[in-house]
């Protein structure tokens, strides 16, 4: 038998569009969804199928819907592209068994991908992505079987309906964050959707008051300019441009399914993942007072460390992954989860990444320190030191991933960066811990055929070095 080529990383199963990301395996991912539902016991609670602006994304939440009724399963299909924080929330607000999202989030243009999301709007766990894999090859092995409607049949016999997932998402957002706070502000805010499905909503939740939006990059565009619809700074040109030119405070960007922020200061200065972390966790912190444990990935910040013991609150750090975090959260009712990749989550709303909301949170922390981005960079760094970051992508292949594993297993480097290797871990990677507090992990990608080598430490000159160093170790 022929190895399945749908297999799901962090954060659902992606592929090239036409070549593995076809209408069959599309359906066949969703029959295995409705076989895990009915093994479950859950078919009769629904299902909520969403979808984002990539090509075809409406064709393909079509298909995964045809398939869920054919089964039975009542299925509540969304009826324009949404956030996948929005499309995770109508899981709660429908009171379904799960959600099926067709987004492939910050992949190349060239991507599409399917995210099974939970009862309580997270992320798949381990355990249950092993189910649906179970079954995506039990159905393999039976030739593909899959059932099939004409959704026109499903609405007629009340499996189907659509509905529009931004109403109650709106009203969601509008509880978690002060908005006349900000409104009142007189905020200039430069807004890049990076023409994803963010499109819209901060311009909508920030009108009526002295604060103004301008959004750039709102229509839909498959094509994302070329390249990956991921907020981070080569795909940020046109809002750095922006920023650079003075005539705005603050410049945010949402990825392609608005589930990760970026984050651009008056300067035109991109405030990289992780001190956007320890700014959003300062902002819970010291601005609203609240406490909580906060739940990291293993590539995210360790200023965290170091809030924990300024603020009393426990720092649980996880595999890369919200299928890993997002969990976690609800374990300890944690105040906020988050990773290296700009997606962060807060107590009071889904276990889930959301860059709407995190932006928004962002924008209240500017306002209630009185304070531009540059000056919360410093404020942070006066609390808990100078810490600065950067990772490297390394693109592989099956062959060459091998080889890295193998020379990477036996490295054991006496210092890097002039500082001693204090200790090694493989929670999530090979990850080599200094001294000094630095550290250097090399990670293979569960969603790209990449390996990323990431770094934090004192300096940026330290940053170079450290990575420059890394990639000598890989044999790069």
């Amino acid at each position: 038998m022929t190895m399945s080529v749908i297999k799901f990383g962090t954060d659902g199963w992606r592929a090239a569009i036409a070549e593995d990301f076809t209408f069959q395996n599309v359906r066949l991912c969703a029959q295995a969804v409705a076989g895990y539902l009915n093994e479950s016991g859950d078919a009769s609670r629904g299902l909520v199928v969403g979808y984002d602006t990539r090509f075809a994304s409406e064709h393909f939440a079509a298909a995964v819907a045809e398939v869920a009724a054919a089964n039975g399963i009542k299925t509540y299909l969304c009826d324009r592209a949404a956030p996948t924080p929005a499309i995770s929330y109508a899981v709660l607000t429908q009171k379904a068994a799960g959600g099926v999202v067709i987004t492939a989030s910050h992949n190349p243009w060239t991507d599409n991908g399917f995210k099974y999301k939970l009862d309580f709007g997270a992320s798949a766990t381990p355990d249950v992505v092993a189910r649906l894999e179970r079954h995506i090859a039990k159905l393999e092995e039976a030739g593909c079987p899959v059932q099939r409607g004409s959704l026109q049949e499903a609405t007629r016999r009340g499996l189907l309906e659509t509905f529009n997932p931004a109403i109650l998402y709106v009203q969601k957002i509008r509880s978690l964050v002060n908005l006349e706070d900000i409104k009142r502000a007189g905020l200039r805010i430069a807004v890049d959707p990076m023409y994803g499905t963010g499109s819209g909503y901060l311009p909508l939740l920030l009108a009526g008051g002295k604060s103004q939006t301008h959004e750039i990059r709102t229509e839909r565009n498959p094509y994302f300019d070329g390249g990956g619809p991921e907020p981070i700074p080569r795909n940020l040109g046109r809002l750095t441009g922006m920023m650079k030119e003075g005539a705005y405070e603050v410049g945010l960007a949402t990825d392609g399914d608005a589930d990760r922020l970026g984050v651009v200061d008056e300067n035109g200065r991109f405030v990289n993942q992780l001190e956007v972390f320890a700014l959003l966790a300062l902002y819970l912190l010291e601005v609203r007072g609240e406490r909580g444990d906060v739940v990291k990935s293993v590539t995210s910040t360790s200023m965290l460390y170091r809030l924990g013991e300024i603020y009393g609150v426990p720092i649980h750090e996880m595999p890369v992954g919200f299928k890993y975090i997002g969990s976690k959260m609800r374990e300890v009712d944690a105040l906020m989860g988050g990773e290296e990749s700009g997606g962060f989550a807060f107590r009071g709303h889904i276990p889930e990444r959301d860059g709407v909301l995190a932006g928004l949170y962002f924008l209240h922390l500017m306002v209630k320190l009185n304070m531009r981005p540059s000056q919360l960079v410093e404020h942070l760094f006066r609390k808990v030191g100078p810490h600065h970051y950067d990772r490297v992508d390394v693109p592989i292949t099956p062959e060459s991933k091998e080889t890295l594993m193998r020379r990477l297993e036996v490295a054991r480097p006496p210092s890097l960066g002039g500082s001693r290797v204090k200790e090694v871990d493989t929670i999530d990677g090979y990850r080599f811990i200094l001294e000094d507090g630095s550290w250097l992990l090399f990670r293979f990608s569960g969603t790209e055929p990449v390996m990323r080598i990431y770094t934090e430490t004192d300096s940026p000159e330290r940053v170079r070095q450290l990575l420059s160093e890394g990639e000598r170790l890989a044999g790069i």
